[in-house]
């Protein structure tokens, strides 16, 4: 009975593709049917998983050192394909894809779990928040917040919910509102890991980016 009642919700793998799903939704709404904010509404879901399962990637994995270098080195790889569509230039200071604001996140997280004092960790995370907004990553500060929200709220589901809905409806408001949408799909989470196609949805990401830039391409 134990084994089937672990089994009930979402594994990884699923909270992965209903965030790339949702994602690639957002982006169709964003350039190519910018008409339908459906779409955009609809693609708020696509973070807050994110957000969550870097922090579960974090706390499970072997080894973070890895996990950072895998994580800022598809930020890089990503920000050529984010810069083309969304800008039109090859290189564009003005926005950063969000593997800048997922890697940077995953480095703050790292340094939180070092054991400094409290007056520290807090001076840390405002240094981090302050370095996002310095590069514009994507949710910039905001996203760093999220996944802070997840970490330090991990283990208290109420928490966690009331934080993430408070950062997307209080602070950042408007379309974000929606992310809440998310919370059902998170609160699901099984535990488990499901298929291992890590590089998969690592790839998805720069790939769908070209894809949708050839389509916008032919069509306008």
């Amino acid at each position: 009975m134990n084994g089937m009642t672990k089994k009930i919700g979402l594994n990884s793998f699923w909270l992965k593709m209903i965030a790339i799903t949702t994602m690639l939704i957002d982006h169709v709404g964003a350039v190519l049917l910018p008409q339908y904010p459906i779409l955009r509404i609809i693609g708020r879901i696509a973070f807050p998983i994110f957000c969550f399962l870097l922090v579960e990637g974090f706390m499970h994995t072997h080894d973070v050192i890895r996990y950072m270098t895998r994580i800022g080195l598809f930020a890089l790889i990503s920000e050529i394909p984010f810069d083309l569509l969304f800008y039109g230039r090859i290189l564009d200071g003005t926005h950063q894809n969000v593997f800048f604001t997922l890697f940077i996140g995953l480095v703050m997280l790292y340094y939180l779990t070092k054991r400094y004092p409290a007056v520290l960790n807090f001076l840390m995370v405002i240094l981090f928040m302050l370095f996002a907004e310095f590069l514009r990553t994507d949710y910039s500060s905001m996203g760093l917040l999220l996944i802070l929200c997840f970490w330090a709220f991990r283990e208290k589901k109420v928490w966690m919910c009331l934080s993430v809905a408070a950062v997307n409806i209080l602070l950042m408001g408007y379309i974000q509102a929606f992310a809440v949408l998310a919370l059902p799909f998170i609160l699901l989470y099984n535990g488990e890991q499901g298929p291992k196609m890590k590089y998969v949805f690592y790839l998805f990401y720069p790939l769908h980016l070209l894809v949708l830039l050839g389509i916008g391409l032919l069509i306008y």
